[in-house]
């Protein structure tokens, strides 16, 4: 366990619980999770981009439209074998095809640049969520959500990648479907037929045509890819589920092959493996179908604007390049119009990943009252102090009955009981991690807090920033650092306090509760925790660590959770904490 600060970030002070707001907050909307860098502090950075973007696509539109208008010069001076206008159309086209080119790529080049500040944005504020009132460590407690790790790095690069290029083509396709459908609904005339008698005219008849064709095909591709969005969602989930177990087999290499545990972890990658092929055979079905319908109906656009534009032009209505520009124009309404279709994969993809983020929202914002156990700061008491505590666990069964005590500054005391009787719970409670059961723990003021557990957090860092941990590397001297070191027996790493390793697996499981012991010589911290923190060192050596703690930290008062009567030695009172079918009024408390 490490300290329990109220603050967002780690290592801040002040309370060690706040009242929590009542009732589960609802899940965000798509909007509340799109809007907020769009009205915060760096909004006319992204929007001074996005309004560049945008002018970029609208500028590509523009060109899109010149050269629908070449198409009529273009292809009349081949049927007409007229050579100069020929030669002037292509360079034309070269014009238009370079300035498309300089554009597209400058589009590209800024649309990427903002969507890395907005990714960033939002990484940082989920990040701060992430941390406040230690939401991490609740969500992993309490299991509320999976793989936050995937929905922090992946779901939110996925929401601004898949937002970005949703909204900007949906922009680009409307601007463009009101530019083809003008152009369109002027060259195509109008069509007349006879029908029972009465003479018919249909005003721009081929863009009635093409938003027929897309609406229905719209509507056939919707029913064959609905299913993707759920399945895109699974999809998501059990691909880092799987990922995760890698990590965890990569994380636990040393204690698998001790166990010669290979084929039982290569059974559990299978097994979840298979959930991954299962959902993606499904996946598979569903994209076949999807391809096939799509396909069928980007076949018949390829001749169906011909087949609508064939019975004018045959009456010689218009010239080849009018017909050319005609099917032209109808490709770009019939796309304006089938955006849905076209987009219908990333639809499906950007909704999936709206829906993890949402959940994932909720369960952050989230401090629920899950118990009754305040824990607060306070310049009215004198000690570290609880009053009637008692701990269940968080479907209310009881745990343990801790009753009323404080903890005096400099004093010392030694926690005892069976195995299961609720010692590291207690200390949970105590650093606010635990909020299930009642009573009332009061903790001074500007008091220090530090919590040792049986194994301590080591971050993928330097030595000296694992030894300083929580805080900065440079909030201590390498003289500082050196002679905590050689205080618990590791002075063979005074040396390396610059190398940078994970040094959760190069240093041995004693050594690393030595580290976590220099780490408590360097904070110097008014109340010291230690949940069976050094029960990977033998007698002799753990007395030398205790020695040391008790001569370099007369004014800490110290709670050990330990088993070992070797110890008692080293502690002043002690507290029995009894098991719940033996539970006492009272633990057992007083001096030794």
């Amino acid at each position: 366990m490490s300290p329990a600060p109220s603050d967002p970030a780690p290592g801040g002070r002040g309370s060690l619980a706040t009242t929590p707001p009542p009732g589960p907050p609802k899940p965000p909307t798509a909007w509340q999770l799109i809007r907020p860098y769009w009205v915060s502090e760096k909004r006319w950075k992204g929007r001074r981009l996005l309004a560049l973007v945008i002018a970029l696509n609208l500028a590509i539109v523009f060109i899109n439209v010149r050269l629908n208008a070449w198409n009529t010069a273009f292809y009349d001076a081949l049927d007409k074998r007229n050579w100069p206008v020929f030669k002037s159309s292509l360079v034309e086209f070269a014009v238009l095809a370079f300035s498309f080119i300089i554009i597209a790529t400058f589009r590209t080049y800024f649309r990427q640049m903002l969507e890395i500040r907005w990714r960033q944005w939002i990484t940082d504020a989920t990040l701060a969520k992430w941390f406040a009132h230690q939401a991490f460590y609740r969500i992993e407690r309490d299991h509320l959500a999976d793989n936050p790790d995937q929905r922090i790095s992946e779901d939110i690069r996925s929401l601004v990648n898949s937002s970005l290029a949703l909204s900007l083509d949906l922009l680009t396709t409307v601007v463009s479907l009101f530019s083809f459908i003008t152009i369109l609904w002027t060259i195509s005339g109008a069509l007349s037929f006879a029908l029972d008698g009465m003479n018919i005219t249909i005003a721009g008849y081929m863009v009635w045509v093409a938003a027929l064709y897309a609406i229905v095909g719209s509507f056939f591709i919707f029913k064959v890819g609905r299913p993707l969005v759920g399945l895109s969602y699974r999809q998501q989930q059990v691909e880092a589920d799987f990922r995760f177990l890698l990590v965890r087999l990569r994380e636990s290499a040393e204690q698998v092959a001790l166990y010669r545990g290979e084929r039982a972890e290569w059974s559990r990658l299978q097994v979840a493996f298979g959930a991954v092929r299962e959902n993606w055979w499904q996946i598979m079905v569903v994209t076949k179908r999807l391809i096939f319908a799509n396909s069928i109906y980007a076949q018949i656009a390829i001749v169906f604007p011909i087949m609508a534009a064939a019975p004018r032009y045959f009456a010689g209505a218009f010239t080849l390049g009018v017909l050319m520009r005609i099917i032209d124009a109808f490709g770009q309404v019939s796309d304006g119009f089938s955006w849905f279709v076209n987009s219908f994969q990333t639809l499906a993809d950007w909704k999936a990943t709206i829906n993890r983020l949402r959940e994932f929202a909720r369960v952050i914002e989230h401090t629920p009252h899950e118990g009754g156990i305040s824990v607060t700061r306070t310049s009215d008491t004198p000690a570290y102090m609880a009053a009637d505590l008692q701990l269940s666990l968080p479907d209310g069964t009881p745990l343990a009955v801790a009753g009323s005590f404080a903890f005096a500054p400099g004093s010392r005391w030694l926690v005892r009981g069976r195995s299961g009787s609720g010692k590291s719970t207690m200390l949970r409670a105590l650093a606010g991690l635990w909020p299930f059961g009642s009573g009332r723990i009061e903790v001074p003021a500007n008091a220090r807090v530090l919590f040792l557990s049986q194994q301590s957090y080591l971050p993928i860092d330097t030595l000296k920033a694992a030894l300083a941990f929580p805080s900065p590397p440079d909030a201590f001297t390498d003289a500082a650092c050196r002679d905590a070191l050689n205080a618990v027996s590791l002075s063979q790493y005074g040396d390396d306090l610059s190398t940078h390793a994970h040094w959760a697996r190069r240093l041995s499981g004693g050594e690393q509760q030595r580290l976590a012991a220099a780490r408590a010589l360097l904070q110097k911290p008014d109340y010291l925790f230690l949940d069976e923190a050094t029960s990977a060192l033998d007698v002799e050596t753990e007395e030398a660590v205790y020695e040391a703690l008790h001569a370099r930290l007369p004014g800490t008062a110290i709670v050990s959770v330990a088993h070992r009567e070797t110890l008692g030695r080293f502690h002043q009172h002690t507290m029995t904490l009894p098991v719940m079918s033996d539970v006492l009024p009272s633990p057992m408390a007083g001096a030794v």
